[in-house]
């Protein structure tokens, strides 16, 4: 006899047959199973699966092992190793112990893992190839000719929610997690709700790997790569329950569904989806989606790549030379001449302390101290363009306003001295040494063919770096040339300085944080 497959056509469908006779499993000469009420199961586009129920199974099985896969049609897969001649094969033997109504034919049956080595005798049947058809319809169409329209990955989130209505899947709650490359952001989470005029963004901090509520969430089952998860809401089926399914349960959500997103570096990310009719989400509309997840996915991983590089590079280079490079300045020689202030800003002291203090400990001060000097920085308009060991350089682009520039470059020095004065500024108390210029620099790239930097290179840089390690030597925090103070500021004339490698003296005085009412 014949056991054959339901014709799916274009949609997703799971069929189960019996089988007739005596059908067996072998491994080499060792019989693994022999049973008349063996089943297939034809789902589309996979290999027909033979199941033989758990009593007719002959060889000796371990308990279920840790590994724990999910299908949105079968359930929670469990795993067992099988033992053969004395072998051990991991993971040889999976069951769905409570399988979902699609697939309730194969409760109490196990299935074994196709290979090599192992042999189904089918006796009697044959086996029919199922008939694959092909993945389309209209939301199939927009995907492929109009979702890449979408500017924004809220938009295309919309956007989605949106079709799978108008193309009759009941869906009443729809989020996508996706994973950063960012140093402060984990990731991005955003929640569509049907009737909802906005959609809901959230951007967690890492410590959201350590919080209860995202321990115990579909989000973090699936991202660890251990396959999806369906809940029946209201089924009376506690297993695989989340906090989350109470919650949908009061909203009214009757199915809830959520699987993976993997991107081409392998990590994976989430697409939830709950539905509000009496009968859940049928096989059809979500196998469509199961298997346009990979488009759906590779669409938002175009939006996260660009906001992870702008991420990466705002990080390593700043934002406004970050946007610079995104924009297409990648090339050695691209940059401009610019009219701007140059800080440099530096640790007093370094190779004392990491000597008294030990490399962690020495780490620790260091964040605190360069933390400390850049949020000064960029409170009052500038750029940190680098870290140079324990020193930074930032940049005051003068934009036409030279008083500007040279103004807010000073009140970030004297910021910056006052809160290291603070106490719980750093770990261990520290000082520093700023050297502060204004002039015309390049800023943009150099180096060689292959490898980068973008920096600002000219006369203003070099007397900013000379001013502060000048400072160093005559015991003063901060010093600039003399037209930088004004009429407030409390300074020590230094008269004209003579700086290593810089070309004529610098007229310059030494400032100190306080002004002069405040003295």
């Amino acid at each position: 006899m014949t056991a054959l497959a339901q014709n799916i056509s274009q949609d997703y469908a799971i069929d189960i047959a019996p089988l007739d006779g005596i059908v067996r499993a072998w491994r080499g000469k060792t019989l693994l199973a022999e049973s008349s009420q063996a089943k297939v199961m034809y789902e589309t586009r996979l290999p027909p699966a033979v199941y033989f129920p758990v009593s007719d199974v002959r060889a000796p099985l371990s308990e279920q092992t840790p590994l724990q896969t999910f299908c949105p049609f079968k359930g929670s897969a469990s795993y067992r190793d099988l033992n053969v001649d004395g072998e051990t094969y991991e993971n040889a033997v999976w069951s769905y112990e409570t399988p979902l109504p699609e697939s309730q034919g194969i409760a109490g049956h196990i299935g074994f893992m196709p290979n090599e080595h192992t042999l189904i005798e089918l006796g009697e049947n044959t086996l029919e190839t199922s008939q694959n058809g092909h993945i389309c319809g209209p939301l199939v169409d927009w995907l492929l000719r109009e979702a890449w329209k979408c500017g924004t990955p809220e938009e295309l989130t919309i956007a989605l929610s949106n079709k799978m209505l108008e193309n009759g899947i009941a869906v009443s709650r729809l989020s996508v997690m996706i994973w950063s490359l960012h140093p402060m952001i984990a990731g991005r989470h955003y929640i569509w709700n049907k009737g909802k005029d906005e959609l809901d963004t959230f951007a967690p901090s890492y410590e959201i790997h350590a919080h209860p509520a995202f321990i115990d969430s579909p989000l973090n089952h699936v991202s660890r790569g251990l396959g999806g998860i369906r809940q029946k809401i209201g089924s009376g089926d506690e297993q695989n329950r989340f906090a989350i399914i109470d919650d949908l349960k009061e909203q009214g959500a009757t199915d809830y569904v959520a699987m993976p997103l993997q991107f081409s570096d392998g990590r994976y990310n989430v697409l939830t989806l709950s539905c509000d009719h009496p009968d859940g989400f049928t096989t059809p509309n979500l196998g469509l989606i199961f298997e346009c997840s990979a488009i759906i996915s590779r669409l938002f991983e175009v939006f996260n790549q660009r906001e992870n590089a702008q991420g990466l590079l705002e990080t390593y280079v700043g934002k406004r030379t970050g946007a610079r490079v995104l924009g297409g300045e990648i090339r050695r020689g691209d940059g401009d001449e610019i009219d701007a202030a140059i800080m440099f800003c530096d640790l007093r002291g370094s190779s004392r302390l990491v000597e008294e203090l030990g490399q962690t400990a020495y780490i620790e001060m260091l964040n605190g101290f360069l933390e400390t000097a850049t949020d000064a920085v960029h409170e009052h308009g500038g750029e940190v363009l680098k870290f140079i060991g324990d020193a930074i350089l930032a940049v005051f682009p003068a934009d036409g306003d030279p008083a500007r520039a040279k103004r807010e470059s000073l009140a970030a020095a004297k910021d910056i001295v006052a809160r290291l004065d603070q106490p719980e500024s750093t770990s261990t108390p520290c000082d520093c040494a700023i050297g502060i210029a204004y002039g015309r620099v390049t800023y943009g790239n150099i180096g060689s063919r292959e490898r980068l930097d973008f920096t600002v290179i000219g006369r203003a840089a070099n007397v900013a770096a000379r001013l502060g390690d000048y400072g160093k030597g005559v015991n003063h925090r901060i010093v600039v040339p003399t037209d930088f103070a004004s009429e407030d500021c409390v300074t020590v004339a230094l008269g004209d300085v003579a700086l290593r490698n810089v070309k004529g003296d610098v007229n310059c005085v030494a400032i100190y944080a306080k002004d002069a009412a405040a003295a």
